[in-house]
């Protein structure tokens, strides 16, 4: 991973800190010299620092490009970039303990807390996570849209008609970028992630959780703050393990070759209401883990949520977002057990309405992570302060179509949906803010 960037003008000129470091392979493409690479990646940074605070004027020239591989870029980084789990997480450090008699419990339950106490002692112990109090993470990701399918067809599997596949480690097709997390608590947490150009953050100050994008305004999420995916991928065993403690075993599967227990999860009906809003309702969110029966690590990460948006009309629009999230390269850093490697699925589903207006859409992510520290000095509540624009009365974090849209912009443009530009709404995958105004995009 490349940190710095040199002075293109003068060879003896100070290099540029990256906010974001990029992977070597970007600077190393076919075709490409090392120079235009960085010309490149300069013209990045250029970019989001013009459009990122950007004016009404300079949205609709964003909108403008849909149709486009920037459109696609959108799609991923507002769907796969930073998703939230369903739960706030307690920073209490004994949250994950077994403090009263799993007897008192049903079979199911009790079987997930020794299936976590299990997991706590394969990623380091409770004393060696009682001596982080930050941490920081960097790593390189590679993503691309794999599938797209309309119509009818979008839900039989086995007829190729009207689908189309790409996939991202047989073609090397995909867009690659880098990022950078930081944490202090479950609740304090930050992140940058640039991929090909596009810049996203999103945060946590342990009162909202937010996030900014090149093409919409910053906005907060709603309902309590919850923790970043990502940091459940192998990155916060901590935060894992007091997720799962309310947990139940519902059975076993293999996973990767590995016999594995399965932890389920699913948000109550209260915090389901406080994410949704007049236009939009959560129906449920679950999540599932599985954790390995041979080491107790966790392998897999499994979570499905399902939204209706509700149309001027009779009829309802539903969007369905299940992400499975492969979970390897165990090592161990100040004697806690780190994932460096993954690879995440995600199945974007909407249906409703007519057959015809039903589509589906496969997205794949490819992460590896590069550097790990903990108890960062210098990390202070500042650091994950949201920005200075944010509209605290948005629900989104991420990019979805308006009612009337299959997908916020053409993936291959042989196609037989074609979509319009001004119907693309800012509606989050996790708590979705949704707006008739096709301006607002």
């Amino acid at each position: 991973m490349r940190k710095l960037c040199p002075n293109l003008d003068r060879e003896d000129g100070l290099q540029t800190v990256l906010e974001v470091p990029i992977p070597e392979e970007i600077l190393s493409e076919k075709n490409t010299t090392t120079t235009r690479a960085w010309q490149i990646v300069k013209s990045w940074m250029k970019y989001n620092s013009t459009e990122s605070r950007s004016s009404p004027s300079s949205l609709t020239s964003v909108a403008a490009i849909i149709g486009s591989r920037d459109a696609e870029i959108q799609l991923l980084l507002g769907v796969v970039g930073a998703p939230l789990v369903p739960f706030p997480i307690l920073s209490d450090k004994q949250s994950y303990s077994i403090n009263h008699n799993i007897k008192d419990q049903n079979i199911e339950a009790s079987m997930a807390k020794y299936i976590v106490k299990q997991y706590v002692a394969a990623v380091g112990g409770e004393h060696a996570f009682n001596s982080v109090e930050s941490m920081y993470a960097m790593g390189k990701v590679k993503m691309a849209t794999s599938e797209f399918c309309a119509g009818e067809m979008s839900a039989i599997n086995n007829n190729n008609k009207g689908k189309v596949k790409k996939n991202l480690q047989r073609h090397g097709v995909g867009e690659m970028g880098g990022f950078v997390v930081w944490q202090k608590k479950p609740e304090l947490w930050c992140l940058e992630l640039v991929v090909s150009g596009c810049k996203i953050s999103a945060g946590s100050d342990g009162k909202v959780a937010w996030r900014q994008t090149p093409w919409h305004h910053s906005h907060a999420s709603r309902g309590p703050p919850r923790p970043l995916r990502r940091f459940l991928q192998g990155l916060d065993p901590r935060s894992t393990a007091s997720l799962f403690t309310n947990s139940i075993c519902i059975g076993e599967k293999t996973i990767n070759n590995e016999n594995c227990f399965i932890l389920k999860l699913e948000a109550d009906s209260l915090t389901l209401r406080g994410r949704s809003s007049s236009k939009v309702e959560i129906i449920r969110h679950t999540i599932w883990g599985y954790f390995s029966q041979r080491t107790g690590l966790l392998v897999q990460l499994e979570d499905s949520h399902l939204l209706r948006i509700k149309t001027s009309g009779n009829d309802n629009i539903f969007w369905e977002t299940t992400m499975e999230s492969l979970i390897q390269d165990y090592k161990t850093i100040d004697g806690i057990n780190i994932a460096h490697a993954g690879r995440s699925w995600v199945s974007l589903f909407r249906f409703g309405e007519s057959p015809e207006s039903h589509s589906r859409t496969r997205m794949e992510e490819v992460w590896q992570i590069e550097e790990v520290d903990f108890n960062i000095k210098g990390l202070s509540i500042d650091c994950f302060l949201p920005p200075s624009d944010l509209r605290k009365d948005e629900v989104g974090c991420g990019v979805l179509p308006s009612s009337t849209s299959k997908l916020p912009y053409k993936i291959i443009r042989s196609a037989s949906v074609r979509l319009n530009a001004s119907k693309v709404a800012a509606i989050d995958v996790d708590d979705s803010s949704y707006s008739d105004s096709d301006d607002e995009f």
